[in-house]
């Protein structure tokens, strides 16, 4: 076990020891949940071996008056998932990838949060192998990206999130680095509701994804 991954809480076979957020986390809106989700710990066993991340990008989808969430034009059978209890996963495919997403507020209410970016803290190796690339920074820095490092599609759509199995997300003893502030901003690449600052990171980490600009930390007063 590498200074890394002790730092992280991951036993030697890469396993979170943290405990794993409850259903009761995701049954709030989904803006508490999107700022909640920065600095825990996203994890992926399967048979290839075991992946950790620390969530350092989010967006929030509204149920109401977000035009860009996928639960505006009512329930369908690809986006099913997102009007299922809180805690589930919902993913979709996009440009033949896919992006992973945590269901939040109670069963029939179809909201979600975007999980956009991790910084790789255990099985790198593995990931760099999914990806097919070496660079840290870019393993999972991305919706689509981190799908790919973290083995995510369709199969995990419905996936129940609350239970340590395949697919899960941690409260960590560390949590955000010290020192590290929460910048929030308009969403990326949506496009409709792009004045919405829904979308939440930690400034300065080198692991969120977009353009310099859009690291810039807005205030509502700004929008």
């Amino acid at each position: 076990m590498n200074d890394r991954e002790r730092l992280a809480g991951i036993d030697p076979c890469g396993v979170e020891r943290a405990s794993v957020l409850d259903r009761a986390f995701y049954d709030r809106a989904p803006e508490f949940v999107a700022r909640g989700l920065l600095g825990r710990h996203l994890i992926r066993r399967s048979r290839e071996g075991v992946v950790t991340g620390r969530i350092v990008e989010t967006e929030a989808y509204l149920f109401r008056e977000d035009p860009a969430c996928h639960a505006a034009r009512g329930r369908t059978p690809s986006n099913r998932a997102m009007f299922g209890p809180p805690g589930h996963a919902y993913v979709y495919p996009i440009h033949s990838r896919y992006c992973f997403n945590v269901v939040t507020e109670r069963r029939g209410i179809g909201s979600a949060v975007l999980i956009r970016a991790v910084e790789p803290l255990a099985g790198v190796a593995l990931m760099q192998r999914r990806r097919r690339r070496d660079a840290i920074r870019d393993l999972a820095r991305g919706p689509a990206r981190l799908c790919e490092a973290f083995a995510i599609d369709r199969r995990l759509d419905h996936h129940n999130l609350t239970v340590p199995r395949q697919l899960w997300i941690a409260d960590p003893r560390d949590g955000i680095p010290e020192g590290g502030q929460i910048g929030c901003s308009p969403r990326i690449g949506v496009t409709s509701g792009h004045g919405l600052l829904l979308r939440y990171f930690v400034l300065n980490n080198p692991f969120v994804s977009g353009t310099r600009r859009h690291q810039r930390r807005f205030t509502h007063e700004e929008s």
